[in-house]
């Protein structure tokens, strides 16, 4: 048979645990818990719009510059060069040949300024002035090599 309980006033062989002061404990942990949670996700989140500014100025600062490297060419009159900035598509359109006739036969262009790139439509604003003085805005419309992930021109509109 099992013994009997202990009666009154036997001590128990440990302290029982302070009740006063627990709820602001625990609130004071909870409280510097979402502390570090707020700042830990704020750091996160300052890092990604960080990162999205960066990818989106590097993309523009790459679009400007072949942009730019191909209205150089022209203008020096490298058909050549600016037939190896042109995208596959339009590499296909027309051979070096055909693409150095065109290009001759048109007005021959002085100054340029690239402006920023859409990256929803991918296309560069372009102010040209030509020979005769006059000026012009041109949508230059780019893609990604498949290959290298290089911006290409892959066509002009007015």
């Amino acid at each position: 048979m099992p013994a009997p309980p202990p009666g009154p006033g036997v001590t128990p062989p440990f302290a029982a645990p302070p009740v006063e002061g627990r709820t602001a404990r625990m609130w004071l942990g909870l409280g510097v818990a979402a502390l570090a949670t707020v700042l830990c996700c704020g750091a996160g989140g300052t890092a990604l719009v960080g990162l999205v500014l960066t990818q989106a100025e590097s993309l523009n600062e790459q679009a400007q510059t072949i942009v730019g490297d191909y209205f150089d060419a022209l203008s020096e009159e490298k058909y050549d060069a600016a037939y190896d900035l042109l995208c596959e598509d339009a590499q296909e359109d027309e051979s070096p040949q055909q693409f150095a006739a065109r290009v001759a036969r048109e007005p021959k262009i002085t100054s340029y300024e690239v402006g920023d790139v859409k990256l929803t439509t991918l296309t560069v604003p372009t102010d040209v002035t030509y020979a005769s003085g006059s000026r012009q805005t041109l949508e230059v419309s780019l893609a990604q090599d498949r290959g290298t992930g290089r911006f290409e021109v892959c066509g002009i509109a007015e």
